[in-house]
């Protein structure tokens, strides 16, 4: 809503046709030739709003989205005020009198560490770089820096977590045997997980589905290794750490520093969404072991020496 009582926009871009509708940021230039420090209230407010967005995406938390808004702020000569949540922003921001607020959502919450460090680097070289741009001209950085493609593909990411989890399953004490199939569980419930995640896929289905892939692929593999090596049925241990893969950390930890800084709501939800990934994933996983009648116990003990 605007309440600056003097700016009227002119949006020619056409509607989004997403059900969380894109936001044609470039609608909001007026003026696209004056520099940005002269540019109206609604011109530099969604400058704004659309750097605080683009952190938000990122998987940060909602004080260091605030603090890059309200910087981003000051260098305009804005007063701003936020509320952010784990995947929106209410914000306004004032000026002599007169104040423009704006509501913004994102489809799905996720991290994006690399494209963090981009937008965070823009903000702090903000003063330096962009005063004497245009409005149109600091969207177009925004733009590159908000369609940055992420740095590996899905089979580099299931990959990964392959590594990750099997090196997670010798740590908690499993072996050679419930490595190798924590290594074929989780690489490919992970890749399963970043092709839905592509495809918009909700996190609860997305979740559970690759769960369940990881849990397969591990029985699977176990099975094989049963009837061709004769392992023992105490290797199913490692069951579990098929599934490690979607334990979410980031929100986690985001969600503990937002409660302390008292940003209650930004805490909450991200603990809410942390905790009802773990229930989907361990929901999924219970069953999938009472279908095939799968009974993970202790880890058989490696005995390993300070000198093995």
């Amino acid at each position: 809503m605007d309440h600056s009582n003097g700016d009227e926009l002119h949006y020619h871009a056409p509607l989004s046709q997403q059900h969380h509708m894109s936001i044609p940021w470039h609608s909001f230039v007026v003026n696209p030739q004056a520099p940005v420090t002269q540019s109206s209230l609604t011109e530099r407010s969604s400058i704004v709003g659309r750097v605080g967005i683009i952190m938000l995406s990122c998987g940060t938390g909602a004080w260091r989205v605030r603090e890059a808004m309200n910087t981003i702020a000051r260098h305009l000569g804005l007063t701003c005020a936020a509320d952010v949540g784990l995947v929106s922003i209410q914000y306004t921001c004032f000026e002599s009198g007169r104040h423009y607020s704006q509501t913004m959502s994102l489809p799905k919450s996720g991290v994006n560490t690399d494209k963090l460090t981009v937008i965070a680097r823009f903000v702090a070289d903000f003063e330096d770089n962009c005063l004497e741009m245009t409005a149109h001209e600091i969207h177009l950085q925004l733009d590159k820096i908000q369609q940055k493609p992420g740095n590996f593909n899905a089979w580099q990411v299931g990959l990964a977590s392959a590594l990750a989890c099997s090196a997670f399953v010798f740590l908690l004490g499993g072996g050679p045997i419930e490595m190798l199939c924590c290594f074929l569980g989780a690489g490919v419930g992970n890749y399963l997980r970043r092709i839905m995640g592509e495809h918009s896929i909700t996190y609860t289905a997305s979740t559970a589905v690759s769960v369940a892939a990881a849990c397969v692929s591990y029985l699977l593999l176990f099975s094989v290794l049963r009837l061709g090596l004769h392992v023992a049925p105490a290797h199913e241990a490692g069951y579990i750490g098929a599934m490690l893969f979607v334990i979410p950390g980031f929100p986690f930890i985001t969600s503990g520093l937002d409660i302390a800084k008292l940003d209650m709501r930004s805490g909450l939800e991200r603990m809410t969404y942390a905790i009802n990934v773990i229930v989907v994933a361990t929901l999924t996983g219970w069953v999938v072991a009472m279908l095939v009648h799968f009974q993970p116990a202790n880890f058989i003990a490696l005995n390993l020496g300070a000198g093995s």
